[in-house]
């Protein structure tokens, strides 16, 4: 039996498959609910517990951090973004932060490759034909005329593990590739990709055909395609974010399209999570953009290895060790 120096409570259910690698190895306490949890909810959630298993929807700000019991030692992030918590307050309390990277990049690429393939080729809008949402009469030579990947150019925004990985599955469908990063990728990189560098964002955006966003949302990246970076976008391009919603700015993004500056985007993130702009809502019905519910880690696969990072990260803590997935605030100045 788990003695209560092993406590950590789960805001959210896992996989069973996790949860009962959790409940052997420690004294487990989960929100079976499944819903998301208010910050006092799970203030009270967390007495007499060591760590907090959290997950992306958690509120985990300056506030709450502050108000969490002392008993409180590691939050180990059930993802691998942590924009939902402030890392700059836990690191002042000395509550170490993991978190759970790597595990997601196929999945990730997938789903990406999944939006790049059906904004082209109108796959959303042809499949509604076929559920019977509208009438079909039948196949013509002229009808549901998409547009061939083949030939087209991708830019990459942000050239680390998921970019590299989109990059791999679109240059087998034809496309050539384009990136903007902080750093120009080595040879053993570039060269099986044929991937050109750019060091101007702004340059790149005017070449290509379809943008892929995959950069971390720091300080530096918020709002990184803002309404002038989306304006620079070629004629006609389509946008594809499977990243962070706070990357782009959502209203010029529906804006350019609407205005048919953009030919759509696909988009698995959106700035209000459960209120989604009604223009987006409108613009799918339209068939001018495609939108998927946050799914683009969504494997049975790729939760069961989050959850396996996080025991890693929980049990290494434990033992009194530095855990392999350690997050430190953000150097700044």
């Amino acid at each position: 039996m788990p003695n209560k120096s092993t406590s950590i409570f789960v805001t959210r259910r896992l996989p069973e498959m996790v949860e009962n690698r959790m409940n052997d190895l420690f004294d487990l306490s989960i929100n079976k609910k499944d819903i998301s949890l208010s910050k006092h909810e799970i203030i009270k959630a967390c007495k007499d517990r060591r760590v907090l298993v959290s997950s992306i929807n958690d509120p985990l700000d300056k506030n709450l951090i502050n108000a969490l019991p002392d008993s409180i030692k590691l939050i180990a992030q059930f993802g691998n973004g942590v924009d939902n918590i402030d890392i700059e307050a836990a690191s002042k309390k000395s509550i170490t932060i993991t978190n759970t990277p790597s595990v997601l990049t196929d999945d990730t690429a997938d789903m990406a490759m999944a939006l790049i393939l059906a904004l082209p080729r109108r796959l959303a809008e042809g499949a509604r034909f076929i559920s019977g949402e509208t009438n079909w009469s039948g196949w013509s030579p002229t009808w549901m005329l998409g547009k061939r990947l083949g030939g087209k150019s991708l830019g990459i925004i942000g050239m680390g593990r998921i970019g590299t990985a989109v990059a791999a599955r679109a240059k087998a469908f034809g496309l050539s590739i384009h990136y903007y990063s902080r750093s120009k990728r080595p040879p053993q990189i570039e060269e099986p990709l044929e991937a050109i560098f750019h060091s101007n964002l702004e340059e790149m955006l005017e070449k290509v055909d379809i943008v892929s966003i995959h950069t971390p949302l720091t300080r530096d990246t918020f709002k990184l395609m803002n309404k002038e970076r989306l304006g620079a976008m070629k004629q006609g391009a389509f946008l594809i974010n499977v990243s962070r919603p706070e990357l782009i700015d959502e209203h010029a993004l529906v804006d350019l399209i609407e205005k048919d500056h953009l030919s759509g985007a696909g988009l698995d993130v959106f700035e209000h999570q459960n209120q989604i702009n009604p223009k987006l809502i409108a613009l799918a019905k339209n068939n001018k953009v495609v939108l998927t519910p946050h799914m683009a880690s969504a494997t049975l696969e790729g939760r069961i290895e989050m959850g396996e990072t996080v025991i890693v990260n929980i049990k290494v803590f434990l033992d009194g060790h530095k855990p392999p997935h350690r997050v430190l605030p953000e150097i700044t100045g």
